[in-house]
């Protein structure tokens, strides 16, 4: 086993955080020969109070098009809530925090936000307006946004990281830029027609995997090293497990894995939220063996602590014995912050953890906004590759995100807001302070709120209808009067702990025609079959549903080919709020439909002759898919 990095002697005073390590032996040949930009370098100059920039190639602002960005945006108390802990399920409790949390007036009735085109004000912390937004600005990110997503991830997000100092952010243009750019920090590519097989690197993940990340790190030669993965997530021991991975690595098929991707709150596709003592099992191992963990969490706020319960109930089982209500060292100031399995952050004596978070699932994926959370050195090294990359993202986003969520300085230029109110109407000049750090948090209490109502509908429709009854005759003539009733289970599967996805598990090998010869190739119609001719089968009119096939979200081959067509992920966020059940039911009665079919023709029909939906048909598709596996 390779050994790790050691720690610089005396890191590790009394009373004091350790210092995170230097994972500089980790970089890419590209990322070590990255060098500060000086372009970059010299704007501080710009902000010198009254200097004549004679220097800098800026487009003058009074020739942008642009006088003001303006929207109607959601109050954050638009949706309701629900229960932090399983106890809180009475309503008085809900009410009692929707009390105290309403901030003004009717909360489903928009209010108007605006960024004016520019306000005299000299703390680039609080100047939000377009002069400076849409502006070349610094490649860490537009500084009021930057700060203010800094104290939340620092103070409220993440209160408990374990090194000295805690972690540091940069924004990004989502999720998959932060993990391309990871990819570009820490891989030198790879080229098979050229490079000895024994430098190939690796990314470990679970077995199931959100599948374009696959496609980001293959063009780059990394190959994929699935981990096994049972009902709490990765598994640490055993044949297959992480340990098992890496003490065993056979250094023939490429350099042993230094890089893990997961995704723990939701885990996409399987819906599985990673407990606190699956995190330390995994990062002790990770530790050990000098692994970075890059955690992807876009849905790390839809965590559902009435899955347990719900499912208990739905299942006639009994009650879940109650978890204590998790105490964190430091408080994040909301209950609901509390309430939330914690990141892998908060372990991270190393500093080797990579946090990806993204305002996809929190505001819009049009957004393309995100940050990177992570220790101050690697933080930089993120930097190098923004300034001649994608240096920051859009400022029209960004303002208006920032406007969003911080609301207008109330010290700025009146006269600025004076212009800037003449330009709305009457009806919209009702005073908007911003959400705050509590409207936020309010805001995504209320959609964690709709999300979990969506999957509980969402699962007891699927527990209705996850068996199918037969009734037939005793073959004995004196039996006449009695008839017997056969029960076949045709799917089972958890409800999700978190995210967004229902992880189906199929029982193909009990439907009438598995493994039956074709007639139109000399093969049996096997778990790949089946899979392909029920996703289709489904897409028929009388149907008309989508869903993800678990082959799509296979880590290799193997897993493809020997468990993943027997999975379906179904997504109840996609779906319009009135439809999200009526397409459950489709798919419930597309299944009972399909195990009834007991002709191999039909079978064959369906795969050789997909259905095509004309865009004349008046009856809506229904997609519990998701477009593109995301």
């Amino acid at each position: 086993m390779d050994a790790p990095p050691s720690r610089p002697h005396g890191s590790f005073r009394a009373g004091k955080k350790p210092q995170p390590l230097d994972l500089s032996h980790h970089y890419s040949e590209m990322t070590k020969h990255r060098v500060p930009s000086k372009m970059k370098e010299y704007y501080k100059f710009f902000q010198i109070p009254g200097i004549g920039n004679l220097a800098g190639g800026l487009p003058n602002v009074s020739f942008f098009p642009f006088d003001t960005l303006e929207a109607q945006a959601a109050k954050p108390e638009r949706w309701t809530p629900t229960p932090n802990h399983p106890g809180d399920s009475d309503d008085s409790a809900i009410s009692k925090k929707l009390a105290s949390t309403t901030l003004s007036g009717d909360p489903t009735v928009a209010t108007h936000i605006g960024v004016p085109k520019a306000i005299k004000e000299t703390d680039p912390l609080k100047k939000v307006d377009l002069e400076s937004a849409l502006q070349y600005g610094l490649a860490q990110g537009y500084p009021p946004l930057l700060s203010w997503i800094r104290q939340f991830t620092r103070e409220h997000l993440h209160p408990n990281v374990p090194y000295e100092g805690g972690p540091e952010v940069i924004l990004t243009c989502g999720s998959t830029d932060g993990m391309s750019k990871t990819l570009e920090l820490f891989v030198d590519t790879w080229v098979p027609e050229k490079d000895d097989p024994r430098d190939r690197p690796g990314l470990l993940c679970e077995n199931f995997v959100y599948g374009n990340v696959l496609t980001q790190a293959a063009p780059r030669g990394v190959q994929t090293i699935a981990v096994e993965a049972d009902e709490g997530g990765m598994v640490v021991s055993g044949k297959g497990g992480l340990e098992d991975v890496l003490a065993n690595w056979d250094y023939a098929r490429g350099k042993r894995p230094s890089l893990m991707y997961t995704v723990t709150m939701g885990h996409n596709p399987t819906g599985i939220v990673l407990s606190l003592e699956r995190r330390k099992e995994i990062y002790a191992v990770c530790s050990r063996y000098d692994v970075i963990i890059i955690e992807d969490d876009p849905y790390w706020y839809l965590q559902f602590p009435s899955a347990e319960t719900g499912e208990a109930q739905s299942r006639s089982l009994p009650a879940p014995e109650r978890k204590p209500a998790p105490k964190p060292a430091k408080s994040s100031g909301y209950d609901f912050l509390d309430s939330m399995v914690p990141s892998f952050l908060s372990v991270d004596v190393d500093g080797r953890v990579i946090r990806l978070d993204t305002f996809s699932k929190t505001v819009a994926p049009g957004c393309r906004l995100g940050w990177i959370t992570a220790q101050p050195e690697l933080v930089q090294r993120y930097l190098r590759i923004a300034e001649t990359s994608t240096q920051q993202p859009s400022g029209f986003v960004q303002s208006m995100v920032a406007e969003l969520v911080m609301g207008p300085d109330s010290s700025a230029d009146s006269e600025a807001k004076k212009a800037f109110a003449a330009l709305r109407s009457n009806k919209d000049r009702a005073n908007f302070t911003g959400w705050k750090m509590d409207g936020w948090v309010r805001w995504l209490e209320g959609l964690r709120g709709q999300y979990e109502r969506r999957m509980n509908r969402m699962c007891q429709i699927l527990d209705e209808n996850s068996f199918q009854l037969k009734t037939g005759a005793f073959a004995n003539s004196s039996d006449g009067d009695w008839g017997v009733v056969t029960k076949t289970q045709l799917f089972d599967f958890a409800w999700p702990r978190g995210g967004m996805f229902v992880w189906i598990r199929m029982h193909f090998e009990k439907h009438p025609l598995w493994h039956a010869q074709r007639t139109d190739a000399p093969v049996v119609l096997d778990g790949t079959a089946m899979s392909t001719a029920l996703m289709l089968f489904l897409t028929r009119k009388q149907y008309l549903v989508l869903v993800s096939p678990g082959m799509m979200f296979s880590a290799d081959d193997k897993v493809r080919s020997e468990i993943g067509w027997a999975y379906y992920r179904l997504c109840f966020a996609a779906e319009t709020e009135e439809r999200v059940d009526s397409c459950t039911e489709r798919f419930a009665a597309g299944v009972q439909r399909f195990w009834r079919i007991k002709d191999v023709k039909v079978i064959e029909d369906i795969i050789n002759n997909p259905p095509f939906v004309a865009e004349s048909d008046e009856v809506m598709f229904g997609n519990l898919g998701t477009f593109a596996g995301c």
